[in-house]
């Protein structure tokens, strides 16, 4: 995938018929750090963005579906691939991680192409990660796993700790499609 190492750029006068679009839902336990990646990934935010809602705000939860969006130029090496496209602009849907906003989950996931599964490392799959796993598994066809907050973790233990979480989750997902 190309996605890590792209920097995202504005999108400049391109007509939008050059333009791919790419839902990406982003998923996981509450408190994994969801909206702090979006926010760190997004140049252009809707007014439904980021926890806007007074109550998301209060409470300290997503509560309602975010959108937020970068854009990248198409890779040379795949302007093949994406013929026609001079941009690909990745919608980046953020969901809430609440349980008893599933139903939102659900319904944000339904609208998605891919999916960054959201992991706190320092914590692991927690209930809501096992369920959106299942969601994901459900509707959609990529996920990509982000491991969360290993800032938080020690410089001196921080290798190791990623080793051993990218185990813990190979294992499980031998398990999955």
């Amino acid at each position: 995938s190309f996605l890590p190492s792209m920097a995202a750029s504005q999108p400049e006068s391109v007509p939008v018929s050059k333009i791919l679009n790419v839902n990406v839902g982003v998923l996981g336990h509450v408190d994994s750090g969801k909206t702090s990646l979006v926010k760190a990934l997004s140049t252009e935010l809707s007014t439904a963005a980021l926890d806007k809602h007074p109550d998301s705000r209060k409470r300290g939860i997503t509560l309602d579906l975010g959108f937020s969006a970068f854009t990248i130029d198409v890779p040379e090496d795949r302007k093949e691939e994406f013929k026609g496209y001079e941009k690909i602009q990745f919608t980046l849907v953020d969901c809430p991680g609440h349980a008893s906003l599933i139903k939102t989950v659900i319904g944000g996931a339904a609208i998605i192409d891919l999916m960054i599964l959201v992991i706190d490392i320092n914590k692991g799959i927690q209930t809501q990660t096992a369920e959106c796993l299942i969601i994901g598994e459900i509707l959609s066809d990529y996920m990509i796993i982000a491991l969360n907050k290993a800032d938080l973790i020690p410089k001196a233990k921080r290798a190791e700790k990623i080793a051993k979480m990218k185990k813990k989750l190979q294992a499980v997902f031998k398990r999955t499609k």
